[in-house]
């Protein structure tokens, strides 16, 4: 029997826990590992073989989206089921643009999860269309208005920060202190309007679909 070999990425212990003793269970599916961070799951990504990352999209100062894509870097050719509380339509289209396998809701059974990853694994896609919460803020700046105010310096740190560096990576990248990264990232929230990591990642992300159209 082939066993389908699965790597978990999610930054809640009990749940990384839940889910591997979910897979215990399967006589067809190997857990891995169990990763909280990104860097801890491309670092398994680099030296295993796998065949499906059950993915948490909110990975607390990143997301889900920005570990895909230096997956993609890394030259990862597996299949990917992003596993999450809820998702806005831009982070749908963005992961489905990703070649993401699918999303699932958090709050479904653990039987339906394990149908999940197997129909994905097979080649299949799982797109729970409740996983995309309603939009009920007004329209936001285009993405393009708004980094077009941005300095060199801040477009650079902006980008780092999409492909999921910390701040010490940073600085290291750019040739500055971690406190000019600081201080670059207050104003980069003061201009865009957001208040974490994440929703810059969310910046970079729709300036570049909308730049690719």
């Amino acid at each position: 029997m082939h066993h389908l070999r699965v790597l978990l990425l999610d930054d809640h212990v009990l749940f990384r826990e839940g889910l591997r003793r979910l897979l215990i269970n399967e006589p067809d599916v190997e857990s891995v590992a169990e990763c909280g961070t990104s860097a801890e799951a491309l670092a398994v990504l680099a030296r295993e073989a796998l065949d499906l990352v059950l993915l948490d999209f909110d990975l607390g100062d990143e997301t889900g989206a920005s570990f895909v894509a230096r997956a993609k870097q890394l030259g990862y050719q597996g299949k990917i089921l992003m596993v999450t509380a809820g998702m806005i339509p831009l982070d749908v289209a963005v992961a489905r643009s990703q070649g993401v396998s699918g999303i699932f809701l958090k709050h479904n059974s653990p039987a339906l999860l394990v149908e999940a990853i197997r129909h994905v694994a097979c080649g299949g896609e799982w797109m729970d269309s409740r996983a995309v919460a309603p939009e009920t803020a007004p329209a936001a700046q285009p993405a393009q208005e708004i980094t077009a105010a941005l300095t060199q310096r801040e477009l650079q740190v902006l980008r780092s920060v999409f492909e999921g560096l910390t701040n010490k990576e940073i600085a290291h990248k750019t040739g500055v202190s971690q406190s000019s990264v600081k201080a670059t990232l207050q104003r980069l929230f003061e201009k865009t309007g957001v208040r974490t990591r994440a929703q810059l990642v969310r910046i970079a992300i729709e300036r570049s679909l909308e730049t690719a159209k």
